[in-house]
């Protein structure tokens, strides 16, 4: 494995015709990857995707947007958790920007991310968090730092994981980077600038690479379906934003990624 994304959704109906080629690509192409569930049903399936293919992995969660769709199962969560191909919980966390009424919205999705914060330390796995802020605000981090700080206080480095996306500034980067979170990036930077000055200010030993396939394919395939191989891009343009050489980013973010997720 020379390349990491550590975040697709590859069990999804996108990939329904070619799944199978597609994972015989990445071995090819040596991209490991974490396959995340975003409620029960897709959580199992992430698991059953993953269960026979070398380098890929599993998390397993109930996305915000989904907190009023269905029920939060802690002990069926717990049970898909304890799964040796498991290496994350989540996608989990706060989103402010979808709901029509956020406001309403904001007491479940904090109640069930608390939820999850107990999962990931009863489990002693790190969290993969989702994080959109309303326009024009970083509410959505400001709260998810809030309730991340109080666990922090108890349980120290047990309390681990990668805020996905990552589409803060700087200083709410520093916040994170500080409780011990990375922060991971996709495609979306190979043709936006609007991450270039957050991707230089966090220390290389904080950043993953991600595709959240099957969303924002790179600059190179607009408007197509993404997939994991674009990894290769993220690392690419991360280099190039950082003027770094470009084996030497690969080598480190794969590294954090074995070290974040115990691979």
């Amino acid at each position: 494995m020379r390349y990491f994304d550590a975040h697709c959704h590859i069990q999804f109906d996108a990939y329904s015709e070619d799944r199978e080629d597609l994972v015989a690509r990445m071995q090819h192409e040596e991209v490991g990857g974490i396959v995340v569930g975003t409620d029960i049903a897709s959580s199992r399936a992430a698991i059953t995707l993953v269960e026979g293919a070398d380098d890929m992995y599993a998390a397993v969660g109930l996305h915000p947007n989904h907190a009023g769709d269905e029920a939060f199962e802690y002990d069926a969560f717990l049970t898909l958790a304890k799964h040796p191909k498991v290496v994350a919980i989540g996608e989990c966390g706060l989103d402010n920007f979808r709901p029509g009424d956020a406001e309403a919205a904001k007491p479940l999705q904090k109640e069930i991310f608390r939820k999850h914060v107990e999962l990931a330390l009863e489990a002693d796995k790190p969290l993969m968090i989702h994080g959109r802020p309303s326009k024009g605000t970083m509410d959505a981090y400001e709260d998810i730092i809030s309730i991340l700080s109080e666990f922090k206080e108890t349980h120290g480095d047990k309390l681990r994981g990668d805020i996905h996306f990552f589409v803060g500034t700087p200083e709410i980067a520093a916040r994170f980077v500080a409780l011990g979170f990375t922060l991971s990036f996709t495609a979306v930077i190979t043709f936006a600038r609007d991450y270039d000055e957050v991707i230089r200010s966090v220390p290389l030993t904080s950043i993953l690479s991600e595709t959240d396939s099957p969303y924002v394919a790179p600059a190179s395939r607009r408007g197509q379906r993404n997939d994991p191989i674009s990894a290769k891009d993220v690392i690419a343009s991360i280099a190039s934003i950082r003027g770094e050489d470009e084996e030497t980013v690969r080598e480190i973010v794969l590294g954090n990624a074995k070290r974040l997720f115990a691979l």
